[in-house]
This record gives structure tokens, sequence and C-alpha cells, in this order.
């Protein structure tokens, strides 16, 4: 049974984030499921639900440019389809909600250290891990991850931040963005870049200038599977946690490794989830005085989607058996 309560970040503007239908698979049903699926669930009467608000100007340009926010916004009010990419559809409505998806990181890590709550989720869309300084890609537009990052420790003096992103794509935005940052740990696994999008995410990756060794990935080949994930996690993440011992805390959590997710050759079971869920509660406990910021990313199976936030969100609520 669930015993510490979990705050949802979530605002329906998110849903009004367009991107064309015919298929297109970051759809707004993923969080209408998400949603149905919560409620019904024996987490329920533990959830608290708190709207976002949206990023900040200050904040963003800690990630991007200004040039590229302007452009962002402009396309949109120009009533174009996407911007860099068809991937990357949009409409009137999508730079508000892209605002409100950044914004509810910052939202989560004031509640995080007012001592509001300890688990936050922030089921918003678009995601962001993709998004670089100047470019939009792979359905992403705003580098939640990234702003969240920054405010942490600028506004809340947190200078030592992990990011462990176990999305089945790697992260490019979030490694060019802290590349050279020493304060900021990104850590990702994901299918081997050989096999998957974006094609960025080599072992060999790990930084660079006062950055080297701030930087972790884990390709993992396709058909890797929930056994080889905790294989993972005991021999490269947690010994990376243990030495960086970060004050913070970001999961860019993807669910898009699921076994039933076509966006990956990944075969993860939904039951994984609890387990990573488990382990973010961990870690939190060790070292970030048990304080954790989740970041929805991908999944785009409806149904496992539902599934496994359910599962990593009970993780992260309950005890260790």
């Amino acid at each position: 049974m669930p015993t510490l309560p979990l705050t949802v970040i979530t605002d329906p503007l998110c849903h009004r984030h367009d991107t064309g239908g015919n298929g297109h698979p970051e759809d707004p049903a993923r969080l209408t499921v998400i949603a149905g699926r919560l409620g019904q669930s024996p987490l329920a009467p533990m959830i608290t639900t708190m709207p976002p608000r949206p990023a900040e100007r200050q904040w963003l340009t800690t990630v991007h440019s200004e040039e590229y926010l302007y452009r962002f916004e402009e396309t949109t009010l120009a009533g174009k389809s996407y911007l860099d990419h068809p991937d990357n559809q949009l409409c009137f409505e999508s730079y508000e909600a892209a605002l409100l998806s950044a914004g509810a990181g910052l939202a989560a890590i004031d509640l995080l250290e007012g001592g509001a709550t300890s688990r936050a989720f922030c089921c918003a869309r678009p995601p962001g891990h993709h998004a670089e300084r100047n470019l939009a890609l792979g359905f992403c537009f705003l580098n939640n991850a990234a702003v969240a990052a920054r405010y942490w420790q600028q506004a809340h003096g947190r200078r030592k931040v992990m990011i462990v992103d176990w999305d089945a794509h790697h992260g490019n935005g979030i490694q060019s963005a802290f590349e050279e940052d020493p304060e900021v740990f990104y850590l990702s696994l994901h299918e081997h870049p050989t096999w998957s999008f974006p094609g960025t995410g080599w072992k060999e990756e790990t930084g660079l200038g006062a950055g080297k060794g701030t930087t972790c990935n884990i390709p993992l080949p396709p058909g890797s599977d929930d056994a080889a994930v905790m294989k993972a996690i005991a021999e490269q993440v947690e010994p990376a946690l243990s030495r960086f011992v970060p004050e913070a805390l970001v999961i860019c959590a993807g669910f898009d490794g699921h076994v039933a997710d076509d966006m990956s050759g990944l075969s993860y079971t939904t039951a994984l989830y609890r387990q990573l869920g488990h382990c973010a509660a961990r870690w939190a406990e060790r070292y970030c005085r048990g304080k954790v910021l989740t970041l929805l990313e991908g999944g785009y199976e409806l149904n496992s989607l539902a599934a496994s936030v359910e599962m990593y969100l009970t993780g992260l609520a309950t005890p260790e058996p």
C-alpha cells in the first residue's frame, strides 16, 4: 500500500497542443489515458493535482536562445503546422502549452523545496529532452529537464544536479546543454544509436572540457529487457550517483522502451517501471533529502503508457519490498 503522497503537475492546456492527427504518436490522448488510469488506481487517494505556471523567459534563456524562442512563438502565431521538421507538428496553442510543460518542472521544484511534497510528477506535454538550444527535434520544443536543472541551481541553490533519463531515445538536447558543465551530470539509458533516433548517445561521449566525466551514456541493443536495465543500474548508474553525490535529482521518464511500444526495439515489461520507481525513491532518500522530480518524456502505445506510469508512481511512493 502506498505510504508517501504524490503531487501530479498538469494542465488542460497541454491537451490542446495539436500534432495534427494522422497517427502522429505524440498525441493529446497520452495525457488523457494517464489521468484516467491514475484516477482509477489505488494511488488515487495519495495524489494531489496542482497546476504548472508558464516558464518565465529568464529561465528559458538559460537553455535556449532568444532568437529561437521568438521563432518558435512566431511559427505558432503564423498558423504554420511544424517547426524545423515535419515531425514537430504544432498549432496556435503549442507555444503556450510548451511554456506550461517547461513551467511544470519549475512549479514542482518550488513545491519540493518548500516541503509541500517529496515526489512530484509532471504529466505535461510537449516532451523536451530532444530540444536543442536553437532547434526543435523529436516532438520537443523546449528542453523541460534542462530548464528545470538550471532553475534548481539558480533559484534554489542546489548546485549539483543529476538527470537520469530512461526514455528509449537518447536526450541529445540535455547532453548538449550540459556536456561542458561539471555540476550537472546527465546519465541516459537508451536504445543503441546505431538503431535508434536521434543517432546520438554513444558510450564514448562522456563530456567535454570541465564537464569531462559528467555525461554517461548506456546504449542498449535492441531486445534488451528488464534484466539488462537492472544490471546497468547496479553496475553503472548507482556507482555514478555515488561518485557524483547529487543535491537534486531529475528523472526523465520515458515509457517507449515497453515491449508493446513500436517506437523502439527495446523489450521492457510494465513491471520494470515499478522497479525504476523504487530506484528513484532510493536515490532521492540517499542523496537528495528524499526529494525527486519526474518529467514525462516518451511513451506512445496508450495502454502500456498508462499502466507503466501507474507502476512507476507506485514504486516511487511505496517502500521497497
